[in-house]
């Protein structure tokens, strides 16, 4: 069974930094793509980073210069360091897991998340 938690979540100011981790379980977290969710009250679930196996990354257009999305195969963890944060990051923010997207497929940045964890919520005061 596949598990996922998070932590690193909390309240921080506007312009601030937090750093999310999501340790997973099982041996072949190093061939799974890994990302990273947020939902905003009263909105969808969106992605916000991905990383491949490879190391490959993808962002939401809203983080890209802020967000960093990265992974520690030793650790069966990956990171998300936030900085500069806005208002409109708050949110609750899901790690996800695909287990299902060959590896050659990640590297063009297709995914495929069918795990999740419990979430953390992050909230950015003005």
């Amino acid at each position: 069974q596949v598990q996922l938690v998070e932590s690193g979540g909390g309240l921080v100011q506007a312009g601030g930094s937090l750093r999310l981790s999501c340790a997973a379980s099982g041996s072949i977290f190093r061939f799974n793509a890994m990302g990273w969710y947020r939902q905003a009250p009263g909105k969808q679930r969106e992605l916000v980073a991905a990383i491949g196996s490879g190391g490959n990354t993808n962002y939401a257009d809203s983080v890209k210069g802020r967000f960093t999305i990265s992974r520690d195969n030793a650790k069966n963890t990956v990171y998300l360091q936030m900085n500069s944060l806005k208002p409109e990051d708050t949110g609750v923010y899901y790690c996800a897991r695909d287990t299902r997207t060959p590896i050659s497929a990640q590297a063009m940045g297709v995914f495929d998340f069918g795990s999740w964890g419990q979430g953390t919520q992050v909230t950015v005061s003005s």
